[in-house]
């Protein structure tokens, strides 16, 4: 299970690329986006791979959770997916941070600048629904014996942290149209066993909540100091820079370019058929 911090609609691109290199992993996973992103252009190619869109609300959310329990026991397992990305915050941050820091003086909670506190739900159902479960309710992990027959269930939680120089996240369309000047996105990775993430409610809140903390702190030093802090016992993060082929991704933007305008054409020829 990846999860992952949320600044703008970039996000979604930025975790995609940086899954290409990275061999069979997009063949294998799911992903839980807004349920805006089915109207885009690549909404269709989203709904044929068996990704879940989510919508967002107070008045929406427990019938989002029975919809994405049903949703994941129909297709992670029959389809062969062995990842699933989350965003836990619930929203882009410009949009929860304000909310996100009155819950948390409400709460005596940490105040957040750069991330917002994670809503429990979807983690929740996920890890009930896709970890294998021991007799005593924990969550089966490392060499434990797993029943399972066609998956042992998720094994890892990857927590990825996306930061943007300067704090200023990119969005779809300056992705495709690319009016920004070129700039660097650093991601920052760390690996939980499933066994060490809690099962309980209560203990699972807590312990998303400091995952969000530690965050907030990766990022206040990399607006700080242009970069993300070393592990401990270093004195210097060691990056990997990522490259991809130019001509896959002018194949990429090709496509991009296509698909848009043909979403357009369809959605000027309806409009003048109801209107």
């Amino acid at each position: 299970m990846v999860l992952v911090n949320h600044q703008a609609t970039g996000d979604v691109c930025t975790l995609m690329m940086c899954l290409q290199d990275k061999g069979t992993v997009v063949r294998h996973m799911m992903w839980l986006m807004d349920h805006i992103f089915k109207y885009t252009n690549f909404g269709i190619v989203s709904l044929i791979h068996g990704d879940f869109f989510i919508r967002q609300g107070r008045a929406h959310r427990d019938q989002q959770l029975v919809l994405l329990k049903e949703h994941l026991e129909k297709y992670y397992r029959s389809r062969n997916r062995k990842w699933i990305v989350l965003f836990p915050e619930g929203g882009f941050l410009r949009k929860r941070r304000e909310t996100s820091q009155a819950f948390a003086k409400k709460n005596s909670l940490p105040f957040l600048k750069h991330v917002t506190l994670p809503r429990l739900g979807a983690t929740q159902v996920i890890l009930k629904t896709l970890v294998a479960q021991q007799e005593n309710g924990t969550p089966a992990g490392g060499d434990a014996v797993i029943k399972e027959s066609k998956s042992k269930g998720l094994q890892w939680v990857i927590d990825t942290t996306i930061a943007y120089p300067k704090g200023e996240p990119i969005d779809i369309q300056t992705w495709i149209l690319g009016y920004r000047q070129p700039t660097v996105t650093h991601v920052h990775y760390r690996i939980f066993p499933i066994k060490d993430v809690p099962a309980e409610p209560e203990a699972l809140t807590h312990w998303l909540y400091q995952r969000f903390i530690e965050k907030e702190d990766l990022l206040t030093h990399f607006y700080e100091t242009g970069a993300f802090p070393p592990p401990q016992g270093q004195t210097k993060a060691i990056s990997r820079e990522m490259t991809l082929s130019n001509l896959w991704l002018v194949g990429i933007q090709s496509l991009a370019f296509l698909s848009g305008g043909m979403w357009y054409c369809i959605f000027q020829y309806f409009y003048h058929c109801l209107f």
